[in-house]
């Protein structure tokens, strides 16, 4: 298996005769959702289903579902959740307990409707003046804590039959542009990031995936992480991760050069597929030109990553939401 190094989004609701055929061309990796192709179940698992006949078998289906701002799924379709942050805080004595219930419904939600992979956990490391963007994603301000609750978030999702991705790697939290507009430059020292945003990774190479950050750390090299051979072979020598490596969404502006090129870079440098999230066949078209399909060793990853998703078992989410409403909770100070 030969997959395309990539993992695209869709237009609307349901494939298009001129998107069936090029997914069965194209071949990609995978796939991945947001709001504008969400209607409801019904047609959530109808499109699912379509998506992965496309390529004729059980490609990874991704989405966006950290609760908060970031939140795909609404109700009636999925729970509402506060933002990460201030879910923590809240469940302060108890918090992994709280937030690995909180990810194996959000787990549950998915499979249910035919999604099995998500964007999380979110390991970066908040800072007092980190961009509002990201801030309230995080788990809080300190390396440990960050290692506590994205150990407990990656569980939920595990136990759930769920991929989890984990992000932003090598470390978003001293971020203070947003790079889906503008490319953050990020000035500490290597001992520093190595201390704390590096370090908040490195308990987590055993995951199966991960997804680079679009920032440049000023200390190590001049170009952004996604496109630097330097940053990746960091990514995969000093944080000893070894699965699979997606970048974030190809077309945020962080990143210069036209879309195809921004791919191809990113390849070169050592990720394993582009992430493009827009769905516009134009761009997509060329983009696979550019990417093609994965090498031995992204295709091993690819296979690796495939091989951790597990059957969904059955479980009663009322009751989860029981024991999660049953943990002490205090109103942030």
């Amino acid at each position: 298996m030969s997959y395309g190094a990539a993992i695209l989004g869709c237009a609307g609701t349901r494939l298009s005769g001129a998107e069936k055929r090029f997914f069965r061309d194209a071949d990609p990796f995978g796939y991945i959702l947001f709001a504008r192709n969400l209607e409801d179940a019904g047609q959530i698992r109808a499109l699912t289903a379509e998506l992965r006949e496309a390529v004729g078998r059980a490609a990874p289906i991704f989405i966006d579902q950290e609760g908060g701002r970031v939140q795909r799924l609404r109700p009636p379709l999925a729970r509402d959740w506060p933002p990460p942050f201030d879910h923590v805080r809240q469940h302060r004595l108890h918090a992994g307990r709280a937030m690995y219930l909180r990810y194996r419904i959000i787990a549950a939600e998915l499979r249910a409707l035919g999604i099995d992979g998500n964007c999380a956990p979110m390991l970066d490391v908040a800072r007092p003046d980190t961009h509002p963007f990201l801030r309230n994603r995080c788990y809080g301000e300190t390396r440990d804590l960050v290692i506590e609750i994205g150990r407990a978030v990656a569980q939920g999702h595990l136990d759930g039959g769920v991929l989890p991705v984990m992000k932003h790697m090598p470390g978003h939290g001293l971020a203070q542009r947003d790079s889906h507009h503008a490319l953050p430059r990020i000035t500490q020292s290597d001992a520093e990031l190595d201390a704390t945003d590096f370090a908040a990774f490195r308990p987590f190479a055993d995951l199966p995936l991960g997804m680079t950050a679009h920032l440049v750390f000023e200390a190590l090299d001049p170009e952004p992480a996604t496109v630097s051979p330097r940053m990746i072979a960091l990514i995969r020598e000093r944080l000893g991760f070894d699965g699979f490596l997606m970048t974030d969404d190809i077309s945020m502006e962080a990143l210069s050069g036209s879309v195809p090129e921004r791919g191809r870079a990113s390849i070169e440098a050592g990720c394993d597929a582009v992430l493009h999230c827009n769905g516009d066949m134009t761009e997509m078209l060329a983009l696979m030109r550019y990417v093609g399909t994965m090498g031995d060793a992204a295709e091993a990853r690819a296979e690796a990553a495939l091989a951790a998703r597990r059957a969904a078992p059955d479980v009663d989410i009322a009751d989860l939401a029981d024991q999660l409403e049953a943990l002490p909770t205090e109103r942030p100070a």
